[in-house]
């Protein structure tokens, strides 16, 4: 099949969650034998290296076309009525790119990686070239979630949610077929989009097994927290696990030292905070415990997969592990307040046995309900329904 990949961020490096989920998409497309051109915006030209990386999965069209700061994002949407989540990656430059590529290389099928990509399809829609919208989130929720904020953060949130929903539901509804990772997602985009939504769930891929990092982290254990990324609810998760748990943590478990990756603000004692690694494999120490302390959230979190293929236990808040279908006390620890959370680091740290036995029932999940080739052919499925029903 030939697939025009649209995105709105180089897939590679995959430093963060949303890259990861798209750069195992492709490997898996190239590995089945597809013909997959890619279409992204980057700050710049890409290096040699990444240029090489892109050419492993695709034939790549890096176009220069930074998204637009917040602010000038805000003052667009004040006039155009759309959300400024949408204004920040309204490129005309690599709209114009897709119209070019279709003429050069018409595609089978156009997948619009993210909702904030699907104005870049635009040519496709006029043409009646059928666009399968894979959406990593529902951003509705989100912004409805993050106007629950008291003051002048939340009623900016909660003005942006309205318009979000306005526009994540048009999104689903000009989509030939729109593929979420749960089902609760799945559940929401087809309220959202109405009775004609043809919304699809269809799971992450990942393998079974990756290496952890080569080098330890200090402590005993080093609690690892991926910082935000410039996602909300990271920002918010992490800020709430700092200021709330970490000192239930630390009076917990006298050995534990705190590696915050990322993100900004007060560092507590007994902590570090790190630059988010070019390879994100760093996050991942041997002997570490991963946590992932979202307060709200949507679709899935990948960093939890990363930990389970690279053999690093996990514990979660409920938000965090929602999507995953994975049980408490089998594949992860899950709990929602600070005490809740240092008494189950601590029992990681107490019990190698636990962590060990978590790490093989998750990995064996993820070779159950996340292997690549299964994934890509369950996405193929989707991928020639649009086509059928488009009568392409």
């Amino acid at each position: 099949m030939r697939i025009l990949w649209v995105g709105t961020k180089p897939p590679w490096p995959p430093v963060d969650g949303g890259r990861l989920v798209a750069w195992l998409t492709l490997q898996a497309l190239r590995e089945a034998g597809h013909h997959v051109v890619l279409v992204v915006p980057s700050n710049g030209p890409p290096s040699a290296e990444a240029l090489e990386q892109f050419r492993s999965v695709s034939h790549p069209h890096v176009v220069t076309a930074p998204p637009l700061s917040r602010t000038r994002a805000w003052l667009s949407s004040l006039i155009s009525g759309s959300p400024s989540t949408a204004a920040r990656h309204a490129q005309p430059a690599v709209r114009q790119r897709v119209d070019e590529v279709i003429d050069w290389d018409p595609p089978d099928v156009v997948h619009a990686e993210q909702p904030h990509a699907l104005a870049a399809c635009a040519p496709a829609l006029v043409r009646g070239v059928p666009v399968v919208l894979r959406a990593h989130n529902v951003e509705t929720d989100l912004w409805t979630a993050a106007g629950r904020e008291p003051g002048l953060r939340g009623a900016i949130a909660r003005r942006e949610a309205g318009r979000v929903a306005r526009w994540e539901a048009d999104a689903v509804s000009r989509a030939a077929a729109t593929v979420a990772l749960t089902e609760e997602d799945a559940l929401r985009l087809r309220t959202l989009g109405g009775p004609d939504a043809r919304v699809h769930r269809v799971a992450v891929p990942f393998p079974a097994e990756w290496p952890a990092a080569e080098n330890a982290l200090a402590g005993d254990p080093a609690v690892v927290v991926a910082g935000s990324g410039g996602w909300l609810p990271n920002e918010r998760g992490a800020a709430w696990f700092v200021r709330d748990a970490w000192p239930a943590v630390a009076a917990r478990v006298p050995g534990a030292r705190l590696h915050l990756f990322g993100g900004d603000g007060p560092v507590p004692a007994r902590a570090e905070r790190h630059p988010v690694p070019a390879d994100s494999r760093d996050l991942f120490a041997p002997g570490s415990i991963h946590v992932v302390p979202l307060l709200f959230g949507s679709g899935v979190r990948i960093r939890i997969l990363e930990a389970w293929a690279r053999g690093v236990p996990v514990v979660a808040t409920g938000a965090a592990a929602a999507g995953l279908d994975a049980r408490n006390g089998v594949e992860l620890l899950v709990e929602d307040t600070p005490q809740g959370l240092s008494n189950a680091i601590h029992r990681l740290a107490d019990d190698r046995a636990l962590a060990q036995g978590l790490v093989a029932a998750a990995r064996a999940r993820l070779a159950a309900h996340h292997d690549p080739g299964r994934v890509v052919r369950a996405l193929l499925e989707v991928y020639e329904e649009a086509v059928g029903s488009s009568g392409g």
